[in-house]
């Protein structure tokens, strides 16, 4: 009676040749699959003696796989990712989102943005127990310091998984009582007379070109003269509030701060991305899947 196909091929062996090609040599993926080498190679051979095909080329530095290995690895490769993949659903439809989650993200856009939306996410996930970092610094999300980040630059680290949340730009912006006083701005030129708070150059400037407000407009290489320059988004929204003056915040304050009005809009400032940012071991928690679904959501509202 002839052998069957999946009596050739059980998983286990499959599992070693997965490992086996992805390692390039036997040692590398015994010590993967915490089997010995001669283990690993015993497997090999039986499988290969099973299919009587060669899968791999032996080299003196390593294994290659061969052309036959090569279309036995891409079809392993590819139902091995969506076994993982049906797992995971598996669990997580299991799992409802409950347990700490800690979100860090700038003052300003925690202050601003973020803080007055959270109610409704805690009352939709009641089970889940919220916490916030608002942190102008890089807090280590691999030695989790928090599980997510909202983060306004792409994450250096290569173990974080990022997911594009929107992109912004700089607006310029007074409060009513700083205009009335010190009339509206009509032309780029106009701000040469006018109170501008800027961010301080001691700090670390989120973008680059930072105080463009300073030069907009203006006589080439002539920088006006702020009346005042804080470290902090958030400082600066709370002393254009307060009247001091006129500056350049990013477009999500024109949302939130309803009480201020939008000067010179055909001025736009740089430009930057913001991303939702976690480590690779969290890929598939709950808690992170609804916290990213439901910042997509409100973020699609201000459209």
């Amino acid at each position: 009676m002839p052998h069957r196909a999946g009596s050739r091929m059980d998983w286990d062996k499959l599992r070693i040749f997965h490992a086996v090609a992805e390692a390039g040599s036997f040692t590398h993926a015994g010590e993967t699959l915490n089997l010995s080498q001669s283990a690993v190679s015993r497997q090999i051979s039986a499988l290969e003696e099973s299919l009587t095909v060669s899968l791999f080329h032996r080299h003196a530095r390593g294994l290659i796989l061969t052309e036959q290995g090569e279309l036995l690895y891409n079809t392993v490769h590819e139902v091995f990712a969506k076994l993982s993949m049906a797992e995971a659903r598996l669990t997580e439809s299991r799992e409802r989102p409950e347990g700490p989650l800690k979100v860090t993200t700038t003052v300003a856009f925690g202050s601003v943005w973020l803080t007055p939306r959270i109610k409704e996410f805690m009352d939709t996930y009641p089970h889940i127990d919220m916490s916030l970092l608002l942190d102008d610094g890089e807090v280590d999300l691999a030695m989790r310091e928090a599980d997510v980040a909202i983060r306004f630059h792409p994450p250096r680290q290569p173990d974080l998984v990022q997911r594009h949340l929107m992109g912004l730009h700089y607006q310029i912006y007074a409060s009513p009582e700083y205009l009335k006083k010190y009339g509206i701005p009509k032309h780029p030129e106009d701000l040469d007379n006018h109170r501008l708070i800027v961010y301080g150059e001691d700090a670390k400037a989120p973008v680059d070109n930072m105080n463009w407000l300073l030069t907009a407009g203006g006589v080439p290489r002539q920088r006006r003269q702020p009346v005042l320059r804080v470290n902090n988004i958030y400082g600066i929204f709370r002393a254009v509030q307060s009247g001091l003056g006129i500056a350049a915040m990013p477009d999500y304050f024109s949302t939130e701060a309803t009480n201020l009005v939008q000067v010179l809009p055909e001025l736009r400032g740089p430009g930057f991305d913001c991303f939702f940012v976690y480590p690779e071991e969290l890929r598939h928690s709950k808690r992170v899947a609804v916290f990213r679904d439901f910042l997509l959501r409100k973020l699609a509202e201000r459209k």
